[in-house]
C-alpha cells in the first residue's frame, strides 16, 4: 500500500493497528493466566482466587494497550495541522487596512497593563494584538489583504496578499513612519486617497479597517466612498485619558475624532485600547467568517486516549500488588512472618542462654 493511501485511510489503519495489538495482548494474557494457575493456591490461598475486581485487570490492560497504539499511530500519520489551502487566484473578498503610521502610534500608553501601572504596550503593538482576532477569522482561500500606511500621505505597504503573517509583522513595532516625509498627520486626507484603491474591486466585497489613535488636526471631509466597501470598522488605540508629549504636543487617543471619522465612513468606532473586539461586532462584518466552535480534532482525541491508557497501565501494577490478594491471605502471610520471626528470636535467645 502506498504511503499516501495509508494517510488518506489513517482511521482504518490506526484501528487495524490497535486490533493487532489487542490480539497480541489477549494472547499474552492467556499465557500469563496459564502460568499463574500452578501457583494460584500458594499466592491466593485455598480458594485459589484473587480479589473479585482483579478479573477486570486483563481487560483493562488489553484496552489500554490497544488505545495507546491507536493514539500513537494517529500521531504518526496525521499531520499536526491541516494542509495549507491554496488561495483562489480570483479573490472574492478583500480587506483594506488604513494603518496610522505616524510617530505617535509608537508611544507606550496602550493595553490593559497601562491602567494597572504595570507597564504599557506601544499603540502599534496593541493594534496588532487586536487585529489578530480579525485576521484569524478571514477566509484564507478567498480573501486578500491590502495595507496602506496613512501619515502625511497614503502609501501602499502590502497589496492584495493572502499571507496573514506578513500583515501581522507590520504591527511588531517596525518604524514604518520612516518611509514618509515628516510632517503633521493628514489622517482623513490620507484615508480618502487610500480607499480609492478599492474602486477596482467588486461591489460590497471589501472590509475597510482604520487603525489609528486619532491624533491629527486634519479635518478634511472624506470623499465619496467606493461601492466595493461593504463594512467599515475604525479601531482606536492609545489612552483616552492620559496624554503623552511627542514633538512638542500632547498625544492621546482622540475618541471624538475617530467616532466622527467612523460616521463619515458609515462604519463603527471601537476603543480597543483596553478590550479586544467583541464577537458580536465581528459577526456583523460580512467579510469576516462567523465564529464556529471547533470540534475536538482526531489528534486531540488520540492524545486523551494515550494519556488515559498510560495512566491506567501505570496504576494497575501497584493496585494489584496492594489490593489484589485476598485480605485473609495477607493476614496469614503476616502471621507466618511473625511466627518465623518469633522462632528465630527464641532460637537466638536460646543460643545466648546456652
Amino acid at each position: 500500500m502506498e504511503a499516501h493511501t495509508v494517510v488518506e485511510n489513517y482511521l482504518l489503519f490506526s484501528l487495524l493497528s490497535a486490533a493487532a495489538c489487542g490480539v497480541i495482548a489477549i494472547i499474552a494474557e492467556w499465557l500469563q493466566s496459564r502460568r499463574t494457575e500452578s501457583v494460584a493456591r500458594l499466592v491466593f490461598g485455598p480458594d485459589q482466587r484473587p480479589v473479585w475486581w482483579t478479573r477486570y485487570a486483563s481487560i483493562a490492560r488489553v484496552l489500554s494497550l490497544s488505545g495507546i497504539v491507536w493514539g500513537l499511530v494517529i500521531f504518526l500519520i496525521v499531520p499536526p495541522s491541516a494542509a495549507e489551502i491554496q488561495p483562489d487566484p480570483e479573490a472574492s473578498k478583500h480587506v483594506l487596512i488604513c494603518l496610522d503610521s505616524s510617530p505617535s502610534m509608537f508611544l507606550e500608553d496602550a493595553g490593559p497593563q497601562f491602567s494597572d501601572s504595570k507597564g504599557a504596550e506601544q499603540r502599534m503593538v496593541r493594534a496588532g494584538n487586536v487585529m489578530q482576532s480579525i485576521l484569524a477569522r478571514l477566509d484564507g482561500e478567498k480573501t486578500r489583504v491590502t495595507v496602506f500606511g496613512v501619515y502625511t500621505k497614503a502609501v501602499p505597504i502590502i497589496e492584495e496578499t493572502f499571507d496573514k503573517a506578513v500583515v501581522q509583522n507590520l504591527f511588531d513595532g517596525l518604524p514604518v513612519f520612516a518611509a514618509f516625509e515628516q510632517g503633521p498627520t493628514q489622517l482623513t486626507s490620507s484615508i480618502s486617497d487610500a480607499i480609492e484603491y478599492a474602486r477596482r474591486w467588486p461591489d460590497s466585497s471589501t472590509l475597510l479597517l482604520v487603525v489609528s489613535d486619532g491624533d491629527s488636526t486634519d479635518r478634511t471631509p472624506i470623499r465619496a466612498i467606493p461601492k466595493a466597501i461593504a463594512d467599515t470598522l475604525v479601531v482606536g488605540v492609545g489612552s483616552t485619558k492620559s496624554a503623552t508629549t511627542i514633538a512638542g504636543h500632547s498625544s492621546k487617543q482622540d475618541a471624538d475624532s475617530l467616532r466622527n471619522l467612523a460616521s463619515q465612513l458609515r462604519g463603527t468606532y471601537f476603543d480597543a485600547n483596553l478590550k479586544h473586539l467583541p464577537s458580536r461586532l465581528l459577526d456583523r462584518l460580512s467579510v469576516v467568517q462567523p465564529r464556529v466552535v471547533d470540534d475536538m480534532g482526531i489528534r486531540e482525541v488520540a492524545l486523551v486516549v494515550v494519556v488515559f491508557g498510560s495512566i491506567i497501565l501505570s496504576l494497575l501494577l501497584p493496585a494489584l500488588t496492594i489490593g489484589g490478594i485476598p485480605e485473609h491471605q495477607r493476614l496469614d502471610r503476616s502471621s507466618d512472618k511473625f511466627g518465623q520471626s518469633s522462632r528465630l528470636d527464641t532460637s537466638v535467645a536460646g543460643g545466648v542462654n546456652e
